[in-house]
């Protein structure tokens, strides 16, 4: 009998290799989260694609693990209690690994509170507010004859990449030691580009930010994150 027997995700989305974590995610912005951070923990992991459509996303079997019906979610066979753990929500699932590797989430408890400080910090504010830039700047929102929702969002955008901008003078990471709250933020910042919106948040001027994105794309386990499970 499988440990993945009282997982009906599995039946969609089967494990070749069931001794391993498996990643079931696409490649955006909260997607890459959670393999880019496998990669840096060198946690073995199968990674399954899941795309945004209503036939994966909200599919009995993907909603079986995640009720909410977003990517990303993982199943991990080999659990703290010695049974296996299903979790759903980026930030949660980072925390996890974190604390499942030792790593990347601070060597003290006033460390580890800063990262989480700055990963909440993601989670409650620059990832929604920069998901909504996108969907009035680039998406359905773009067409609406109304501009005052579309500038509401650039404003936040402006005002969120500033505070990062200030916080990250003189340091190569947002919460000193590279850690999950970097790989959090980063794929948000990179979203601007997608959404063809860093002119019109200025992204240029936020030179510390344009350093932090650079330093972090550089990484090999970022670049091979970026791309899995690939779109294609």
């Amino acid at each position: 009998m499988s440990v993945f027997d009282s997982f009906p995700i599995a039946r969609k989305w089967p494990p070749k290799d069931p001794g391993v974590l498996q990643l079931y995610s696409f490649p955006t912005p909260n997607g890459v989260k959670v393999s880019i951070a496998l990669e840096e923990m060198g946690i073995p992991y199968e990674a399954h694609k899941v795309t945004l459509s209503d036939a994966d996303v909200k599919s009995p079997e993907f909603l079986s693990l995640n009720p909410n019906n977003k990517i990303p979610a993982i199943i991990d066979p080999n659990g703290p209690d010695g049974t296996p753990v299903g979790l759903f929500e980026s930030g949660a699932i980072l925390i996890y690994l974190a604390e499942k590797s030792g790593k990347l989430i601070g060597s003290t408890a006033t460390e580890k509170a800063h990262v989480i400080q700055w990963l909440m910090f993601q989670m409650g504010g620059l990832g929604p507010m920069l998901g909504q830039l996108g969907f009035f700047y680039k998406f359905a929102g773009s067409e609406w004859e109304d501009k005052r929702p579309q500038q509401r969002y650039i404003n936040e955008a402006k005002r969120l990449l500033n505070v990062l901008n200030l916080a990250l003078e003189g340091k190569d990471w947002i919460a000193g030691d590279y850690s999950i709250a970097d790989i959090a933020i980063a794929p948000w910042l990179r979203g601007l580009d997608f959404y063809g919106a860093k002119e019109v948040v200025g992204w240029e001027d936020h030179s510390n930010l344009v350093d932090y994105l650079d330093r972090f794309t550089a990484r090999p386990a970022v670049q091979k994150g970026l791309v899995t499970p690939p779109r294609d």
